[in-house]
C-alpha cells in the first residue's frame, strides 16, 4: 500500500476500525439461537451497509434492474 501517498489525501490506513466491524458483524450474526447460511449472511450485510450509508432505495434499484 501507498500509506504515504493515502495519508496527504486525509484517508484512513489503519486496520482497528475494520477489524471491529468484523468483530461486530460477526457477533450480530452469532447470537443466541440465530442460525444463518453464507447467502443469508451475506444478504442481510449488504442490506444493513446500504441502509447505514444511505443508499438503500439505490440498492433496491440495482436489484430490479439486474
Amino acid at each position: 500500500m501507498r500509506y504515504a501517498e493515502f495519508r496527504r489525501q486525509g484517508l484512513f490506513v489503519g486496520s482497528g476500525v475494520i477489524e471491529a466491524g468484523c468483530r461486530t458483524v460477526g457477533g450480530r450474526l452469532k447470537r443466541s439461537g440465530m442460525f444463518w447460511t453464507v447467502d443469508g449472511a451475506n444478504a442481510i450485510t449488504a442490506l444493513r451497509c446500504a441502509h447505514l450509508s444511505n443508499r438503500f432505495d439505490d440498492y433496491w434499484e440495482d436489484r430490479a434492474a439486474a
